[in-house]
């Protein structure tokens, strides 16, 4: 899928080549180590946050739950479950996403 993205983008902008070549230019990433690093940490910790937020949630609400049920109240505790659990799988999966789009894309020709 990712070499069909690949082709589909370099096909679609094949024409906009100004040299004549009708060639699209390869771009280096030469991005700083410095920056890349600080990069890396800030994700990294973007990304134990939202894990543990997830289980905060999920703690938070099998409290609330337990409690409702010890009052004999009864409230809509699951659609607040499914929306942290669907939280949880979207910090879970954004990093393989963005990968899978925007990883490495050397040796692709």
């Amino acid at each position: 899928m990712k070499s069909i993205l690949s082709a589909a983008y370099r096909d679609g902008h094949r024409y906009l080549a100004q040299d004549g070549t009708n060639e699209v230019p390869e771009v280096e990433r030469n991005a700083p180590t410095e920056l890349s690093d600080a990069v890396g940490t800030v994700l990294g910790i973007a990304g134990w946050a939202g894990t543990a937020a997830g289980v905060v949630g999920i703690i938070v609400t099998g409290v609330m739950m337990a409690v409702s049920m010890k009052r004999g109240e009864g409230s809509e505790h699951m659609s607040r479950l499914g929306m942290v659990l669907g939280g949880c799988i979207l910090v879970a999966t954004a990093g393989p996403i963005v990968t899978f789009f925007f990883g490495d894309q050397e040796g692709e020709g």
